[in-house]
């Protein structure tokens, strides 16, 4: 099934692209009687968007391998993960300037509520929102996972092969069933 790879390689993407986004620079600000600008990349408005960026690339590469049942749960994982990633973005979009407080008590020592008066300037970035979008994204492939992982094919001939050593009788011979007598002193041409 194409499904399989498509899905895989967009959650991988999903968290490799919010890893990008978080570590540019979301907002931008300038304090009163101070001529700089000052940035704010999204990782360090909330930090908990770099572990679960990972986490979506770790869970895409775990899900290759992974069995039926285990896919579902990491189908489920993985948007639990996209919609905590779009959560968190969307708490700091919905207010920047509580999102940059901490910034701004460091540059100015004025903490609480009221570190915004001191705020002149201030200027969302697009990496928030595609951080959004990518969150979104990601729990929607979630979702496809949960409904259709149990329909992709599990492991490959690797795990075939095990499976036929340890039942040989299951079918009949192959190359490493034919190989494995020999070496056990056996000739596999001969009828038993």
């Amino acid at each position: 099934m194409r499904a399989k790879p498509l899905i895989l390689l967009g959650i991988a993407a999903t968290g490799a692209a919010s890893l990008l986004a978080g570590s540019q620079t979301w907002v931008s600000f300038m304090l009163e009687g101070v001529h700089k600008v000052e940035t704010v990349p999204g990782q360090d408005i909330n930090p908990a968007l770099t572990p679960l960026a990972l986490a979506l690339v770790a869970a895409a590469l775990a899900l290759t391998i992974a069995g039926t049942v285990f896919r579902r749960v990491l189908g489920v994982l993985v948007a639990l993960l996209g919609a905590g990633s779009a959560a968190l973005t969307w708490s700091a979009l919905a207010s920047p300037l509580s999102a940059i407080s901490g910034k701004v008590t460091e540059l100015t020592g004025i903490t609480g509520s009221a570190s915004a008066s001191a705020i002149v300037w201030s200027e969302v970035s697009p990496w928030g929102y595609v951080t959004l979008v990518l969150g979104i994204v990601a729990a929607l492939l979630g979702i496809a996972v949960v409904v259709w992982g149990g329909r992709w094919g599990t492991a490959g001939r690797k795990y075939d092969a095990e499976r036929k050593r340890q039942d040989p009788k299951s079918e009949g011979p192959d190359r490493i069933s034919d190989w494995d007598s020999l070496s056990e002193g056996d000739d596999p041409t001969q009828p038993q």
